[in-house]
């Protein structure tokens, strides 16, 4: 029975280091995307042209 407390007290060690690794790395910026935004503006007509399609496809079938 004392292996198992023992786990548990290892187990619970090991989360809290880990939540604290990964909310250090969140604050720090580790995971901020700095690349989308400068590619974004390369495909921004990409995505106009293609929702402007969309749009007069659904305004067609409502018409039909």
């Amino acid at each position: 029975m004392s292996v198992i407390y023992f786990l548990i007290t290892i187990t619970i060690v090991v989360a809290i280091f880990f939540l604290y690794a990964f909310i250090r790395a969140v604050r720090s910026g580790q995971f901020d995307d700095d690349y989308t935004p400068s590619v974004r503006m390369l495909f921004e007509d990409e995505l106009k042209k293609e929702t402007n399609k969309n749009q007069i496809n659904i305004t067609k079938e409502k018409q039909l």
